[in-house]
């Protein structure tokens, strides 16, 4: 789960002068024509080349921020990847080199570098400078590929400012460079002979379209992991050579070959998905041992899947289609839902598990299942642009009968698995019963009707939900400061007292008998579980506002579980933030100001001030911070002239400070509560807030140095 800085701040209203003088459709005027009015054929541009990717950076690579900065790796990789799915490569080398260079080689066919028939250019200046040319559009260069529209490798080429592809093919060694946006440098050269085969392409992002440049190793070698799961026997490494001094790697077709010391990574799995769904369930509890797996083709379509399920409520199931991960499932993820129920429920008609009468919903047989799903076909359609849902109809069919048929066959091979299963639904099934009683019996009393709020409540005044917002606060007395300190009109204050329960194994019926946790969810107005409504949401901000301590820490945890795990379209539509109240108060005479952080404070304090720790018993009488505000007070410094106070809590600050610096919308600083990577999310929240002690506590260990404890 991630975090990102947002300041809140007021939209600016369109002004008149923003708007065009006539319409584009030739609509009425107010006016006759006006000098430089007229749209005619002068007024249309046409973008040659890669000019339209420049331009629109975001409608190839989503966006310019970090996300798409590491879509042009992902860009690269994807053409090498598309060579090992094919069965022409098996070993694929990611290195980041200094100055901001990526550089991606792959032991496939290489790109040839023959001229090309049509653009009378060689097919490697082809495929590099020119949108939708490759070989994903029919004939023989691919069966299946990631890519649909051609566009990789050479919008990459656009928004970099140098790019170096080399080719290693039918005995000889080739080389092109462009520069400034795909502009080549020279003509597709050979610059020797190669006994090897393969290609490497070296880029540069532009700075002038990139703010930041900084890629994220933790982010790449996350994504480079799974895609090794996905391509049974493909070797991929990654290198991080940032900080090595200027190295040669012209000179070898792998970096690796130099030998730089330098922190690096290998994946190579040879158990494909059922290592995959291994890895997502290293911190669960497996109810049945052998993991099952399949993989056929059916109809043209290569179904590949594994499953397993494990001792926990939550459901896991990963989606890809040509190696595309799908965040929004689609029509294979529908038919193995649908096969699943069918097949586990013709278990109980053949006398296996519960009794006859009882059958599985879809919601039983997905408890606790971890599960990747994989298709890979040769004309593939996505819905929208980001790919994250599949729309090719004939991959319901062909998952819905391989699934089906195999996974039949495995309960009925194992019958000890098969019991294990069957026991885990049928746990699942009663649990549900008695969980919708028990909700059924708290929803007839009103609890969740939105009728009657709470008392801790404070409610603001605005019924417009885009107005409203929703304070979370840790406890009465912080609650009490926040109550007087608000802006009425629009900001609520919920106080919870302590810590609320985990949520992580809890059904709906005992999260429902938690007043803490019923409070919040009748605050919120969505109601929860399958009558959730994010339609009836009473604030578009909801805020945790917890103390800067250990204890804080962790009610901000329980509250991140709960969200993830019951309101996660909350943090999908960024309603959940984080407030960020300061940590020092420094009075410098009679100026006021706040540190966020111990950076901060030494920027203010200065070097030439250093700070010792002070009783509030050594305060003297004249000093203008009253009893309760001395509490807070820790730190002095040399400089009579400078005051430094320490907040510990937010009940510790007076309403004015809690405004000023905390909750007014013109000043404060919010973080938005964002998924990043919900797969990495969820194992998160599995290891931290589960029933794996050893990994939890392993997890404590290896990163205590990073804490930062305030005890």
């Amino acid at each position: 789960m991630a975090e990102k800085k947002s300041k809140s701040a007021k939209t600016s209203a369109l002004k008149k002068a923003d708007l065009p003088s006539s319409s584009a459709g030739g609509g009425p005027s107010s006016g006759g024509k006006k000098a430089g009015s007229a749209y005619d054929a002068s007024s249309i541009t046409v973008l040659e080349g890669l000019e339209a990717v420049r331009r629109r950076p975001g409608m190839y690579i989503g966006t310019t921020s970090s996300s798409g900065l590491h879509h042009l790796v992902w860009e690269v990789f994807d053409n090498s990847r598309d060579e090992a799915m094919g069965g022409f490569a098996n070993d694929i080398e990611i290195a980041l080199l200094p100055d901001n260079r990526v550089r991606v080689a792959d032991n496939g066919r290489g790109i040839p570098v023959d001229i090309h028939p049509k653009t009378k250019v060689s097919t490697l200046e082809t495929v590099m400078t020119m949108l939708h040319a490759g070989g994903k559009f029919g004939g023989d260069g691919y069966k299946v590929s990631g890519g649909l529209h051609g566009v990789g490798v050479s919008v990459v080429n656009a928004l970099s400012s140098h790019v170096r592809a080399e080719v290693h093919r039918d005995g000889g060694q080739y080389m092109q460079e462009y520069k400034n946006g795909g502009k080549p440098v020279g003509k597709a050269k050979k610059i020797g002979t190669s006994k090897l085969h393969g290609t490497i392409i070296t880029y540069e992002s532009d700075a002038t379209i990139f703010p930041d440049r900084e890629l994220s190793w933790e982010t790449i070698v996350s994504h480079m992991r799974q895609q090794a799961y996905l391509v049974r026997g493909l070797r991929i490494t990654i290198l991080d050579l940032r900080k090595a001094e200027k190295i040669k790697d012209e000179d070898v077709f792998y970096v690796r070959e130099l030998g730089v010391d330098a922190p690096s990574v290998t994946f190579y799995f040879e158990g494909g998905l059922r290592s995959l769904v291994s890895f997502h369930n290293r911190h669960l509890e497996p109810v049945h041992k052998t993991v099952f797996y399949v993989e056929k083709e059916q109809d043209g379509v290569q179904v590949e899947i594994a499953l397993q399920y494990v001792d926990d409520i939550t459901s896991r199931i990963s989606a890809f289609a040509n190696n595309i991960y799908n965040s929004e499932g689609g029509m294979h993820i529908t038919g193995f839902k649908s096969a699943l129920t069918r097949t586990l429920n013709a278990q109980i008609k053949n006398g296996n598990g519960t009794k006859e009468s009882e059958t599985f919903t879809g919601d039983d047989v997905l408890e606790g299942i971890t599960a990747v799903v994989s298709v890979k076909l040769r004309e593939i359609q996505f819905e929208g642009q980001t790919k994250g849902k599949l729309g090719s109809v004939e991959a319901r069919g062909a998952v819905e009968t391989v699934f089906s048929e195999s996974f039949g066959m495995f309960l009925e091979e194992n019958p000890d698995e098969a019991r294990a299963i069957l026991g885990k639904v049928s746990l699942a099934m009663k649990a549900r019963k008695a969980a919708k009683a028990a909700k059924d019996s708290i929803l007839r009393k009103g609890a969740l009707d939105g009728m009657t709020l709470p008392g801790k409540l404070a409610d603001c005044q605005t019924r417009l939900a885009e107005e409203g917002e929703l304070f979370i606060v840790e406890g009465d007395s912080a609650g009490g400061t926040a109550k007087m300190g608000r802006d009425r009109r629009i900001q609520a204050i919920l106080p919870l007292r302590g810590k609320i329960l985990n949520i992580e194994r809890a059904r709906i019926d005992k999260m429902l008998a938690s007043e803490q946790i019923k409070n919040l969810v009748v605050a919120l107005g969505t109601a929860i579980g399958d009558v959730f409504n994010i339609e009836k949401l009473r604030y578009h901000k909801i805020i945790i506002a917890t103390d800067a301590d250990v204890d804080g820490a962790h009610i901000r945890t329980l509250l991140l579980t709960l969200f993830y795990r019951h309101f996660k379209p909350l943090i999908d539509g960024g309603f959940i933030y984080i407030a960020q109240p300061p940590l020092f108060k420094i009075k410098k005479g009679k100026e006021i100001h706040y540190a966020y952080s111990d950076e901060e404070l030494v920027k203010l304090v200065g070097k030439d001030a250093p700070l010792e720790e002070v009783d509030s018993e050594q305060l003297t009488d004249d000093s203008e911070e009253s009893p309760e505000d001395t509490e807070n007070l820790k730190l002095k410094t040399k400089n009579s002239k400078i005051s430094v106070q320490r907040y510990k809590g937010l009940g510790e600050m007076n309403s004015d400070e809690l405004w000023e610096t905390t909750m007014d919308p013109a000043r404060r600083i919010l973080k938005l509560v964002t998924i990043d990577d919900a797969q990495d999310a969820d194992m998160v929240f599995d290891m931290l807030m589960g029933t794996d002690v050893p990994a939890r506590k392993s997890f404590i260990q290896s990163h205590a140095k990073e804490a930062t404890l305030d005890i």
